[in-house]
């Protein structure tokens, strides 16, 4: 399982975004891939999985299937994101 970040570097939120994926790092020793959305990588995951709101989190297995996505500014709590990670 894979988690990702998707958000617009230069954005409102994108601190908040950038403290959550270092804060997750720090307490559960997993990284959180920071994808700006001004890159086409970004874009075509926005596409992908159709997000429209940002910052998004989204939780992706081995075969970049969605498992879960978040859409907003208020990230879910961090043990809720590890237990998608660990399944």
């Amino acid at each position: 399982m894979k988690a990702t970040i998707l958000y617009h570097p230069n954005a409102e939120f994108s601190r908040t975004a950038e403290d959550y994926a270092r804060d997750f790092a720090r307490f559960h020793r997993t990284e959180i891939e920071l994808v700006s959305l001004d890159t086409r990588e970004g874009a075509d995951l926005a596409r992908l999985y159709d997000i429209v709101r940002y910052p998004a989190l989204v939780v992706r297995d081995e075969h970049n299937s969605l498992v879960k996505q978040w859409q907003g500014e208020k990230f879910p709590l961090m043990d809720e994101v590890v237990s998608y990670l660990k399944r």
